[in-house]
């Protein structure tokens, strides 16, 4: 949108309008003392060709996965996505979707979300996917809320290996007083007798990510049966930041997950410094009317024509404030939408081909890194695409993450961020934009760094 200057002349007539002499009167209900006084510390006005030029200037001094090569995950991945995806969002009918206030004209953004939705389904093998969500961290969140609404227990037993991020914005919305963190064992998965020893009548959900923040992969069927015998009116919740993994790993809804949720960024959303992504949401049918959002839904018209509708809708717009099931369900339609060409574009094979690929090359590189004496890959081999490693105490991890970022490289993440007990440990990330190649000139650029370190 173009900037609209007003002359003095406009600016005159304007407050004659509206009867008022200055400026200045339209904030006479501030005090005196507050107000600013001055000029605002900024350059003078540039000419339009100036203006760009210099917004571009301070556009150039973000870098991007283009001018880094990047082993950063951690809940946003680097993927590939196909040019259609984008070129497709460009429509006009697509790139403006958002929340249709009057659905029964907006057939084709209804169609988009419905075959968003039954693709989610399909991906998570659950009963049923709303409409989408803000992003994973707010998922997980309102997974928690509707297993409150469900069973009206108190507790929330919540795998310390769940996304921190996720893990702060639960407890901003639900206090951590009603929660307790399970510890993780040697495997670098969630302690299966921690977990048994808290769960009581009085939880009202489990949350575990698959595969959880180290990257390694939880054993759900455990942790089901678990559920089942300690506290069986308990929701099992199933956290996902990485959801390319379901094109080789076994779905949460076969191992009886009651919900499913977290971040779909991986399918078509291009990383954008953190944001927007777009959060998925299943669950089991029994529980659709306590689930938050919207469902489109299909039908027929009064000639038998196929139609889609807004089949549910409790958000605070629709009903009364006090029976809505969320006020922060506002769906990401064009995230969405991007997902479902992802998705569609793919199709089974083609998805199961880049699982695997991601896979593949995570292998190598932990063979590739395996041949370091200095560090070691800390959980095994049980990995989906990224994975922890570990220094001994001849290297610093912080070091070593500085200078390979010297060299042009964003050695993942540091984890003494998150966990006190990996103080010099890095979870690194390989996709299918990481070639085998590119995992040798990391090598090479990994010992050039030791080796001036140690």
């Amino acid at each position: 949108m173009r900037y609209l200057p007003l002359t003095k002349q406009e600016r005159e007539k304007m407050l004659q309008k509206i009867g008022v002499a200055s400026i200045d009167e339209l904030f006479q209900s501030i005090p005196e003392e507050t107000r600013f006084k001055g000029c605002l510390p900024i350059d003078a006005p540039m000419d339009e060709q100036s203006l760009l030029q210099h917004l571009s200037d301070l556009a150039s001094k973000n870098k991007t996965v283009k001018d880094y090569k990047s082993y950063l995950g951690a809940g946003y991945y680097n993927h590939y996505i196909p040019t259609a995806v984008n070129q497709l969002l460009l429509r006009s009918e697509l790139y403006t979707a958002y929340t249709p206030y009057q659905p029964e004209i907006s057939q084709g953004t209804l169609q988009a979300i419905f075959e968003f939705q039954s693709l989610i389904s399909l991906l998570f093998e659950m009963d049923v996917t709303n409409a989408s969500m803000y992003d994973g961290a707010t998922a997980v969140t309102e997974a928690v809320l509707m297993a409150k609404r469900v069973n009206g227990k108190g507790k929330t037993l919540v795998s310390s290996l769940l996304h921190p991020e996720y893990k702060e914005t639960l407890n901003s919305y639900i206090g951590k007083d009603s929660i307790k963190e399970i510890g993780y064992n040697e495997s670098g998965v969630t302690s299966l007798e921690e977990l048994e020893a808290e769960l009581t009548d009085d939880c009202n959900s489990v949350i575990i990510q698959y595969p959880n923040f180290f990257g390694t992969i939880e054993d759900l069927k455990a942790i089901r049966k678990l559920i089942d015998t300690k506290a069986p009116s308990a929701l099992m919740i199933v956290a996902v930041s990485e959801a390319i993994s379901f094109g080789l790993l076994t779905p949460p809804g076969r191992f009886g997950a009651d919900i499913v949720a977290g971040e779909g960024q991986s399918l078509g959303i291009p990383l954008s410094f953190g944001g927007p992504g777009v959060g998925l949401f299943s669950c089991k049918s029994k529980y659709l009317r306590k689930m938050p959002g919207r469902l489109a839904g299909e039908t027929v018209d009064k000639d038998g024509k196929r139609g889609f509708v807004f089949t549910i809708s409790t958000r605070e717009q629709h009903i009364r404030r006090e029976g809505a099931t969320s006020n922060i369900c506002s769906n990401h339609s064009l995230m969405a939408v991007a997902t479902a060409i992802y998705l569609s574009l793919m199709g089974k094979t083609g998805f199961k081909e880049i699982s695997l690929t991601n896979f593949y090359n995570t292998q190598y590189a932990i063979k590739m890194l395996s041949q370091f004496s200095q560090l070691k890959v800390k959980y095994g081999k049980k990995v989906f695409n990224e994975f922890v490693i570990e220094f001994d105490n001849t290297i610093d991890a912080q070091e070593v993450y500085s200078e390979m970022l010297k060299k042009g490289v964003v050695f993942g993440l540091l984890l003494k961020k998150y966990y006190s007990s990996e103080k010099n440990s890095i979870l690194v990330n390989f996709t299918e934009k990481t070639t085998q190649k590119e995992i040798d000139e990391l090598v090479k650029k990994l010992v050039e760094v030791i080796g001036g370190l140690s």
